[in-house]
């Protein structure tokens, strides 16, 4: 990455990598219930390299009818964000562990132990009572805050929950940094990659991924900052990041989308009114 602009969005880094065709990246953009939809594919070391991210599928839903909040743009856009999660679960049905990463306390980095209100709880029901829910897929959840408040990282957290209960995947929540005002609270990233929580931030911890966590994950992210030196020249800009006035409502909105997306892409004829309903 160059020193220029930090951003944890793979379709970012392509865009600023130059035009044509980059050694060991596939990437396609196509658009759905009118949000624009970016997949980048990284194949091979080379493609780590150049975009500096592991090698992984990520997608982009973006629309500034995010960013703006508008009512009528939140069920199709669960929806459409339901149908990707889908496509990079390798086990719908399996036992999920939703890790909602962050600092709840910060509104900026809040949206992950913000999505998680909205995802629902259903492994120790389903437990009690199988038959009865048998529509649903079991889901566990985990806020494992941050290092400065607990003293442990949230990878190990997450890592003795694994053990515990032994997930078939991991969908990790987190805020992610943009090098672009546009992108910022209108855009959702899905990775098959896994996460390194703080990095868009300089702040990177341990990694949460397959390789650390022996399960699949799947990361969701939404940027809700961006470095101050990607679009100012001072030099007291470097280390700083802008986040927008209104990120309060904002962060709640977008985990609100995340975590009804989650729901609908685990359980199986689930729709907007029922997780109202649920939820409400």
């Amino acid at each position: 990455m160059t020193a220029k602009f930090r951003t944890d969005l793979a379709a970012e880094m392509r865009e600023r990598s130059g035009s044509g065709e980059l050694p060991g990246v596939s990437a396609g953009e196509w658009s759905e219930r009118g949000f624009d939809i970016t997949r980048v594919d990284i194949l091979d070391e080379r493609g780590a390299a150049k975009l500096c991210k592991p090698i992984g599928s990520y997608i982009t839903l973006s629309s500034r009818a995010l960013a703006e909040r508008r009512p009528e743009a939140f069920g199709d856009g669960a929806e459409t964000l339901a149908g990707l999660i889908r496509g990079l679960l390798p086990e719908p049905g399996g036992l999920t562990l939703a890790a909602g990463l962050g600092n709840a306390a910060m509104t900026p980095d809040a949206v992950g132990p913000l999505a998680l209100e909205y995802v629902l709880a259903t492994r120790h029901l389903k437990t009690a009572m199988p038959e009865a829910l048998a529509g649903l897929s079991p889901v566990c959840c985990i806020r494992p805050g941050v290092l400065g408040s607990t003293g442990i990282e949230s990878a190990e957290l997450i890592k003795s929950a694994c053990e515990r209960v032994r997930p078939a995947q991991v969908i990790a929540v987190d805020a992610l940094a943009a090098a672009s005002l546009d992108r910022l609270c209108s855009t959702v990233q899905l990775s098959d990659a896994g996460i390194v929580p703080g990095s868009g931030v300089g702040n990177d911890r341990a990694s949460i991924s397959r390789e650390t966590l022996g399960v699949p994950v799947l990361a969701l992210g939404v940027p809700t900052v961006v470095d101050a030196s990607a679009f100012c020249e001072d030099e007291a800009a470097k280390g700083m990041f802008v986040t927008p006035r209104d990120i309060d409502a904002s962060v709640r909105s977008l985990a609100k989308l995340i975590g009804y997306a989650v729901n609908l892409a685990l359980h199986e004829g689930l729709s907007v009114a029922d997780i109202d309903m649920l939820k409400g």
